[in-house]
């Protein structure tokens, strides 16, 4: 494997502390909803994020929202698709 550019090394480095920002961020938003949690559109309005792909407008990226899933953080309630804390994950509120 090649040894990274210091260039490409910033960028990844840089890329990494926007994920875990927009990832603190997504938390603080669904800490404060509680239940039944939200949207995924609403999440990302309470972000300031109002354009995005054709009907997708709004929208936090799937992608970051399931990471933040297989990392336990966040979980989909599959009836309503509305997003919350994560109720069996270590990054509970405490109130369960």
């Amino acid at each position: 494997m090649a040894i990274p550019s210091e260039s490409s090394a910033l960028a990844y480095a840089n890329a990494q502390k926007a994920i875990a920002s927009l990832k603190s961020s997504i938390y603080r938003i669904l800490l404060d909803a509680g239940s039944p949690g939200l949207r995924n559109v609403d999440i990302g309005r309470s972000l300031g994020i109002n354009a995005g792909h054709v009907r997708h407008q709004g929208h936090v990226p799937r992608t970051l929202l399931a990471i933040m899933e297989q990392e336990a953080v966040v979980e989909q309630d599959s009836t309503t698709k509305f997003w919350r804390l994560s109720t069996h994950g270590e990054y509970t509120n405490g109130n369960d």
